[in-house]
């Protein structure tokens, strides 16, 4: 998703063409664009700030360096200051919902999740009702565990597309209302979106794991090693699993596995159930 954006930011970007402005100012801003396409972000930012300074912000149009010169701030990792040039540039483009998603990417890094979320709703507002931005409300929603709104939310993505994310996400949130049928059936769907979806098998496991179906659990972690056969939660939910399962001698070793690739809460089953953690 934050690969989209940054795709849609670089397309308004190449957009805010230069305006006029003295030949030396144009020349600084094509010359901070080329560095910008060479992803030169640093030097890019230096010369959008000489465009800035020269034209000390007098009109509407010369807000616009500074959109750039944000982009510029956001892509060298520096969100602090590209959230203080968005605060500049978006009360003179209050219809830019790209300013809004930057802006949003930078609270994100800075872990400002209300004020994300504020731009956010009002970027899907502006756009007029973006999958890609309702589908961002959604994940926001359940970070915030208002998992009845992330429904609502996530029902209508997958009226407009098929996504196996929107499916997991779905799934999650279904879960955490006590939904349990709903939440299989997501994730389910999920499944068969794409095949070999890692996080649907995990959570499909997980979810079996904590109802007590044991046998569903071991079929859906299976698929989920067969996959990434390293994966410690796998084996962690598989040897749980096969102990109440009374297959004692199979989840001791699976539990062995996880524990020995830093998974410490397969230690207390190890103790348990297997006579320690030894071999």
């Amino acid at each position: 998703m934050v690969k989209n954006f940054i795709i849609l930011l670089a397309v308004v970007f190449t957009s805010l063409s230069a305006h006029a402005q003295n030949p030396k100012s144009q020349e600084w801003e094509t010359e901070a664009d080329t560095l910008m396409s060479r992803e030169d972000f640093v030097g890019a930012a230096k010369l959008y700030t000489k465009v800035i300074d020269a034209s000390k912000l007098k009109e509407k149009a010369d807000y616009r360096a500074l959109y750039k010169r944000g982009v510029a701030f956001y892509s060298q990792g520096d969100f602090k200051s590209a959230v203080s040039d968005l605060d500049r540039f978006i009360p003179e483009y209050l219809q830019s919902y790209q300013a809004r998603i930057l802006r949003a990417l930078c609270y994100r890094e800075l872990g400002e999740t209300d004020k994300q979320l504020a731009d956010v709703e009002e970027a899907l507002t502006l756009s007029g009702g973006d999958p890609q931005i309702l589908k961002w409300r959604a994940g926001l929603l359940i970070e915030k565990e208002q998992f009845n709104q992330a429904i609502e939310d996530l029902l209508l993505v997958r009226q407009m597309q098929d996504d196996p994310e929107v499916e997991l996400n779905l799934g999650f949130a279904y879960y955490s209302t006590d939904k349990l049928d709903s939440a299989l059936i997501a994730i389910n769907k999920a499944i068969e979106l794409e095949a070999t979806f890692l996080p649907a098998y995990l959570y499909g496991g997980s979810f079996s794991l904590e109802q007590g179906q044991y046998e569903m659990t071991v079929k859906y972690i299976n698929i989920a090693l067969m996959l990434d056969p390293a994966n410690v939660n796998a084996w962690f939910y598989k040897g749980v699993a096969l102990i109440e399962l009374q297959k004692e001698d199979e989840g001791c070793s699976c539990l062995r596995k996880a524990f020995y690739a830093g998974q410490d809460d397969a230690g207390d089953y190890l103790k348990q159930y297997c006579y320690g953690i030894e071999d």
